[in-house]
């Protein structure tokens, strides 16, 4: 798939098949992840791969979208700010640096035919006790994955005028 297909064919995917995905495809996909550019490289994350379907049922009580636990993955993408770089002001870019990098692995994920859904409203404290998260690591955001039951229309888009000004 182009690059550009791939980016406009990205979808919200709130319906999965059971089907198993492929080993091959999964690693592309967390490839795709480490790939990633972060701050001054300090690659400050981690990631869960959450496939055992009992773990999955259970991570309803985190997200409680019945859909959530439909797809046969969970990732949970985690930042480690102690390790990530830090602007003159403070700004810590550990959150930045997840981001950047759950946006690559959806990204392959639509490349491979897979779904995914971009989960920020979720029970961290819930998470860290299901997940035995060490305090050094802060989830930021979980996506299932798989194969989509149905591939959602698109959505709409603010004009480009609204949201990029020329100087």
């Amino acid at each position: 798939m182009d690059f550009y297909q791939v980016v406009k064919g990205r979808r919200s995917v709130r319906g999965y098949r059971p089907d198993p995905v492929e080993e091959q495809k999964l690693t592309r996909v967390l490839e795709a992840a480490r790939a990633a550019p972060t701050a001054a490289n300090r690659q400050p994350m981690k990631f869960y791969v959450l496939c055992d379907a009992a773990l999955r049922e259970q991570m309803l009580e985190v997200y409680s979208q019945p859909w959530f636990a439909e797809a046969p993955i969970i990732i949970c993408a985690c930042a480690r700010p102690a390790e990530a770089w830090q602007r003159g002001d403070g700004k810590n870019y550990a959150d930045v640096d997840v981001t950047i990098a759950m946006d690559h692995l959806i990204l392959a994920a639509t490349a491979e035919g897979l779904g995914t859904c971009w989960i920020g409203a979720f029970k961290a404290d819930r998470l860290r006790e299901i997940l035995g998260l060490p305090d050094e690591l802060e989830p930021v955001a979980l996506t299932p994955l798989g194969y989509p039951a149905v591939v959602p229309k698109a959505t709409s888009r603010k004009p480009l005028d609204e949201l990029v000004e020329r100087r």
